[in-house]
This record gives structure tokens, sequence and C-alpha cells, in this order.
């Protein structure tokens, strides 16, 4: 892995170059925002992989569960009277 951070640092032209306790620290951080991974942090060191995989998971059941409140909030503005207040409020979630 530390051969890829040197790839990656050399083709950066001098990007200033993370430390491996700065990154672990972020891997920290991020783990505290997935709900999945507070369950997990305990004492022991948790891959930075499996907390990456983890937060793109939540990611993506982030994108679906907007998409479903869209889809609803969508099916109900159609069943509600075009110049309503109700249908205002509605089109403005949307924006």
């Amino acid at each position: 892995m530390s051969n890829r951070r040197t790839r990656g640092s050399r083709q950066s032209s001098g990007a200033s170059r993370i430390s491996d306790d700065q990154i672990a620290d972020l891997v920290s951080k991020l783990q505290l925002l997935i709900p999945e991974s507070r369950s997990t942090r305990s004492s022991h060191k948790v891959e930075a992989s499996k907390v990456l995989q983890e937060t793109c998971n939540y990611i993506r059941s982030l994108h679906r569960e907007v998409e479903d409140l869209s889809d609803r909030l969508s099916v109900l503005l159609e069943s509600t009277e075009s110049d309503s207040a109700q249908a205002a409020i509605i089109r403005s979630l949307f924006m």
C-alpha cells in the first residue's frame, strides 16, 4: 500500500502528503458518521477498507431513501389539487 501512496504523491506533483496517523484519524471520524460502524467502534482497530465499504453502502442506502421519498412526494402531489396550499408545500420540497 505504501507503494501506491508513493506513486500517487509523485503523480500529484508536490501535493501535500497525508500521514498514516492522519489517515487513521480521518477513518475513525468517518466511522463515527456511519450508523453501521458505530456499533463496532470499540478499542480495536477496524480496517480502513471496511469503513470505506460501509460508507459506500450507507451512501447508496441514502440515495435509495431519497429516491423513495421523492417518488412518494410525486404521488402525493398528483393526488392534491394543483392550486392548494398543500401542493405548494410539496412543490417547495422538490426545490
